[in-house]
């Protein structure tokens, strides 16, 4: 069993000044469960090496026993030092496809032609593909090979117009995760905000926010069993 797991390479937030990237918990907690389940874990993004670490994720107040772990494991840790350039990886290798959330995939991940290829391959060849908060910003230009939107008719989650606005960004993103699955004719739905939720239809599993990170992992292993 091995699974790729796609990490952004963007780290601007907009024109704030600010740093962004991936959020630590939604990658350390489908990491683990995908590690304690046997899974071999494969790391990439756009550019490869060290992917951009969203600084608040890495707060005490986001800390996890997850996150702690991970960045106690020198494994762990040299795995996302030196992640795989998308250009060199092929969902032809792999199990399963799972993209962590951060604010930096809305800007590259989103138009990325390889992290497209990536999804619209593991769709085509049956295999599942998750994502979890900003993660299916992913899916944005993704079809499925009739040539309608992959989300299209699917039932799906994300980060929501609620939770954006909670972090005072909804003038910052480039696009509402929320807005952008109901646009491609996706069946949205939330739960209460920064709570656990997760939505399985078929092969394609989405979560909601950080909290959904691990229910979201395990809902793709179950498809993976």
């Amino acid at each position: 069993m091995k699974i790729l797991v796609v990490l952004t390479s963007h780290d601007r937030l907009g024109e704030t000044g600010e740093k962004t990237g991936f959020w630590l918990e939604e990658l350390a907690a489908p990491y683990w469960r995908f590690r304690d389940a046997g899974a071999e874990v494969v790391l990439a993004s756009p550019r490869g090496g060290q992917p951009p670490l969203d600084p608040r994720s890495d707060a005490p107040e986001s800390q996890t026993d997850d996150t702690r772990r991970f960045q106690g494991d020198a494994a762990a840790m040299a795995a996302l030092a030196n992640t795989r350039p998308l250009a060199e990886v092929s969902m032809d290798d792999f199990d399963a496809l799972f993209y962590p959330g951060g604010h930096g995939p809305l800007w590259d991940l989103a138009e990325d032609p390889r992290s497209i290829a990536l999804a619209a391959r593991a769709a085509e060849a049956g295999k599942p593909l998750g994502a979890v908060c900003h993660g299916p910003a992913a899916l944005r230009r993704v079809r499925g090979a009739d040539g309608a939107p992959l989300v299209q008719g699917r039932k799906v989650t994300g980060f929501s117009d609620s939770e954006e606005a909670a972090v005072g960004l909804t003038g910052v993103v480039p696009f509402s995760v929320e807005a952008m699955l109901r646009d491609n004719g996706g069946e949205y739905s939330k739960g209460a905000d920064f709570q656990p939720h997760v939505v399985s239809d078929g092969l394609l599993v989405t979560g909601q926010n950080p909290a959904s990170s691990a229910p979201a992992a395990e809902a793709l292993l179950a498809l993976l069993r």
